[in-house]
């Protein structure tokens, strides 16, 4: 069986930090299963659709996207790292993901990611859904105002314009979706390691689980 390594957690705990940090550490490949969600809004906005019609169905099925070793992710061979980052992006990502059918459509590809030697998955249900049995499941969280801030200086860096106040509001209304939507809703697996990254400085928060991580391989190998 392929090792997989779950990290969940909600927009801004810093999980696809540390996602990429882990999976560079441990040579394993990463799936990144936001940036999934979010290709199937950026191309469903291209096509002008909104995001209850019917086509995007067909749009998560058949996306030709795909992402180089850079961390760069191209849609029809364009790279679309930076559109794919915008909060319209997110925030219509948020909607389309709420719909079961688009879920199941987007499920196997997902799963297919996972190949030797192994693959460090970073999304909202991978513990619970995606690969329930994962040995090594984490929960990453933090503070709604924490997240917001990181995302202010994110944005800001990379040349976007952005609110801090805006940016809580709209991390708060997004848990709140993500959290009590009627499919694969947002919550640690029963046997996943939760960890509140608010305190914490990346550093401190991949020794926590690169500990954990170890633990949980070896008794796999046991």
């Amino acid at each position: 069986m392929v090792p997989v390594i779950t990290i969940d957690g909600p927009s801004g705990s810093g999980k696809g930090t540390i996602a990429r940090r882990l999976a560079a550490r441990l040579g394993y490949g990463m799936l990144d299963s936001g940036a999934l969600y979010r290709l199937t809004a950026l191309a469903s906005q291209q096509a002008g659709l909104a995001p209850q019609a019917p086509e995007i169905i067909d749009i998560a099925r058949h996306l030709a996207c795909r992402f180089d070793e850079e961390g760069n992710v191209f849609l029809n061979e364009e790279n679309v790292s930076r559109e794919l980052r915008t909060e319209t992006t997110g925030a219509i990502a948020s909607q389309i993901a709420a719909r079961p059918e688009v879920r199941e459509a987007l499920l196997q590809r997902q799963r297919d990611f996972a190949q030797a030697p192994g693959l460090v998955a970073d999304g909202r249900d991978m513990g619970t859904v995606v690969f329930p049995d994962a040995p090594a499941k984490i929960f990453l969280d933090a503070s709604a105002e924490v997240r917001a801030d990181r995302r202010y200086k994110q944005l800001i860096e990379n040349g976007f314009d952005a609110s801090f106040t805006a940016l809580v509001e709209e991390i708060r209304q997004r848990d709140e979706r993500d959290r009590n939507r009627s499919v694969a809703p947002l919550r640690p697996a029963e046997d996943a390691l939760v960890v509140d990254s608010s305190d914490l400085s990346i550093d401190e928060v991949e020794a926590t689980l690169w500990r954990y991580i170890q633990d949980r391989l070896a008794d796999q190998d046991a």
